[in-house]
């Protein structure tokens, strides 16, 4: 969604909210100011209540119901774009603090200037620039990270995020980064490209060169399920040595020197 759309939602979904709250509060006083008891302050001569006239109530057209609806509506709708833009400012936020090789948030303009081209739905473009920051900051592999993460979520381009994966595996990272990172590729071969044999043995590379992680482990309990769906067949153990063989008869060993 490029950036006038996204203004226009927001402006149409704001006014909605508005006529409707205000249609749904005049309607409602309306109704209330209408209902009101009619007390006599004259105590010496009291009005009985004719209950066969209140017994038939007169029809209304508060339609409370319709503009109650529409306030609803439009207001979860409203909620639900501000609640999308902000997650997505924050998790691009988090992702550049847990994936930065010094620990630290990002402040570079020209990263920031991708991310807001991501934020107007320019992905390619803003796919693009980070590449470009990439080749001048090579360390900063949660670039990487972020652009596989764009062609997986937002351009549904599930080949293209799989190869920025195995890309990104190729470089020298943190044990724990490379194991959760091997995770996620595992789980684009098996979900959406079908491609059981690369992701089986990325599991087993995991468990085996990465042991002491905690991506590791979960590969390991991925592996074993698997061997119980007879789908990977459990490692052969070493078979112990034979015996040399000896023209002694039987019952007699070879004399130990």
């Amino acid at each position: 969604m490029n950036k006038r759309t996204k203004i226009a939602l927001y402006v149409l979904l704001a006014l909605s909210a508005s006529l409707f709250i205000w249609r749904f509060q005049s309607n409602y006083a309306r109704l209330m100011k209408e209902g009101e008891t009619k007390t006599d302050t004259d105590l010496i001569n009291i009005k009985v209540p004719d209950y066969q006239r209140m017994a038939a109530p007169a029809k209304t057209d508060y339609h409370l119901g319709g503009w109650g609806a529409g306030m609803v509506l439009s207001l979860a709708g409203l909620g639900l774009m501000v609640a999308h833009d902000v997650s997505g400012l924050v998790g691009g936020r988090a992702l550049k603090i847990i994936y930065n090789d010094e620990g630290e948030g990002m402040a570079s303009p020209d990263y920031e200037k991708a991310e807001e081209e991501w934020a107007n739905g320019n992905f390619l473009e803003a796919i693009q620039l980070m590449r470009d920051y990439l080749k001048q900051n090579p360390r900063e592999q949660h670039v990487a990270l972020r652009i596989a993460e764009i062609y997986e979520k937002d351009l549904q381009n599930f080949l293209a995020a799989a190869l920025e994966y195995e890309e990104v595996l190729k470089q020298k990272l943190p044990p724990e980064r490379w194991g959760w990172a091997a995770i996620h590729l595992c789980n684009l071969y098996t979900s959406k490209l079908n491609q059981s044999d690369k992701a089986i043995a990325l599991l087993q590379r995991l468990a085996a060169d990465y042991g002491a992680t905690a991506a590791a482990e979960k590969a390991r309990k991925r592996l074993a399920q698997l061997e119980e769906e007879g789908i990977v067949p459990p490692l052969e153990t070493a078979a112990a040595p034979a015996p040399p063989a000896s023209d002694l008869p039987p019952g007699f060993a070879p004399k130990k020197l």
